[in-house]
């Protein structure tokens, strides 16, 4: 009986499965409204602010973080969790991949959040006139949650290391 708990145990990593292909769906969503965002301003390049310029380039530059970090997840997780991924010799393989334990993933996933925290801070500031100050500081006392948090994480995993 206990043995047969165990391989059903065993076997139900396959349950995360689907949700790293889902994972992959949310990836192809995240490109089509990045491409959505590069045509809403190629028109309007020339008529639009510096600002609104940088605005709209600190979006793009966090919507390629996000995807990033969803590539990790999902190929990391994957791998970590459920199954390694059998690529050929012939093909390009991602030079992390099979690298990456659950506790360097958990490192990188919390150094993506600080860095894309990091960018929607920046894009606060640069619309720093039309923001309330306690709205701002509330924003930069979120964004110092994370950067603590990732650095507490980053103790601990170092402790546990020893």
């Amino acid at each position: 009986m206990e043995r047969l708990i165990e391989k059903l145990f065993y076997a139900s990593r396959w349950l995360l499965a689907p949700i790293y292909l889902g994972l992959s769906l949310a990836l192809v969503l995240l490109a089509f409204k990045f491409f959505q965002e590069v045509f809403h301003f190629l028109p309007i390049v020339f008529t639009i602010t510096e600002s609104q310029l940088i605005l709209a380039i600190l979006s793009m530059v966090d919507m390629a973080l996000v995807g990033g970090l969803l590539v990790m997840v999902m190929f990391s997780g994957y791998e970590n969790f459920v199954s390694r991924i059998d690529i050929d010799e012939d093909v390009e393989k991602l030079s992390w991949l099979g690298k990456l334990d659950s506790g360097s993933l958990k490192q990188k996933v919390a150094a993506s959040i600080v860095a894309i925290s990091s960018i929607h801070l920046l894009q606060k500031f640069v619309n720093a006139e039309q923001i309330d100050d306690s709205k701002l500081m509330w924003y930069v006392l979120v964004h110092l949650t994370f950067v603590v948090s990732a650095l507490g994480m980053a103790w601990v995993d170092k402790i546990n290391r020893h």
